[in-house]
């Protein structure tokens, strides 16, 4: 299956692929346009972070959440996910802790001169990581974060 989205990858944008490939689709291929791409053209694979999409931001929501809903992913590991995402992407009113460092990394792979593709072949062990120790507080401790913030 196609995926497409904006160039210039950074938090969201890298872990929707990395989302996509290890729960959706293994042989997922990623396609990145121009920002001023026009997305109602695009009908050739799914568009996803990009402005007005079903997969999209919505509400405090970032498109990795969106992916959650749409895909009934219902590993337990994924809603902490979720809230680190949403917390290094955009600004909720509970950010999760974890967040800033997240942010952090992303943009410091962005500063590396790499093109897209090479960021999420090097940044994919990154979210394997963050979802190993996700997976880890979900198993510990159910229907909890372990940051004193609500799951949704």
């Amino acid at each position: 299956m196609k995926w497409i989205t904006r160039e210039k990858v950074k938090v969201d944008r890298v872990a929707c692929p990395w989302l996509i490939r290890r729960f959706i689709d293994p042989d997922a291929s990623f396609i990145f346009l121009p920002q001023d791409t026009d997305w109602s053209q695009l009908h050739d694979g799914t568009v996803f972070d990009v402005p007005g999409c079903e997969l999209g931001h919505h509400g405090e929501d970032v498109s990795f959440d969106s992916i959650l809903k749409k895909y009934a992913l219902d590993d337990p590991a994924l809603p902490l996910m979720a809230e680190i995402v949403r917390a290094a992407d955009s600004k909720p009113r509970q950010p999760h802790p974890a967040g800033e460092g997240l942010r952090w990394i992303a943009h410091g792979f962005s500063k590396l001169g790499l093109d897209d593709h090479q960021i999420l072949e090097r940044e994919f062990i990154v979210y394997d990581a963050l979802y190993a120790e996700c997976k880890a507080r979900a198993a510990s401790e159910p229907n909890s974060n372990n940051s004193g913030v609500s799951l949704k």
